[in-house]
């Protein structure tokens, strides 16, 4: 999963190189955590969080049936 993350992320910036992707688990919940660089905030999070949100669709979508809560936030 992280992998997909990563690669949806990679292929929306212009500095594909600063994106780093981890995944923290903690209980029930995995959290993955997204990082880029400050010129590509913008695009990763989009208008009002729209492609940030489509991003955590995607991923709850892919996560499957586990009984885990997934989510992705993007951090500076």
């Amino acid at each position: 999963m992280q992998e997909l993350v990563e690669y949806i992320v990679r292929n929306m910036v212009d500095q594909p190189d600063e994106v780093s992707v981890s995944a923290v688990e903690s209980g029930q919940m995995v959290v993955y955590e997204v990082s880029v660089a400050e010129s590509d905030l913008g695009k990763v999070i989009g208008r009002g969080g729209r492609i940030a949100e489509a991003l955590r669709q995607i991923v709850r979508a892919a996560h499957g049936q586990d009984g885990r809560r997934t989510t992705v936030e993007i951090i500076s």
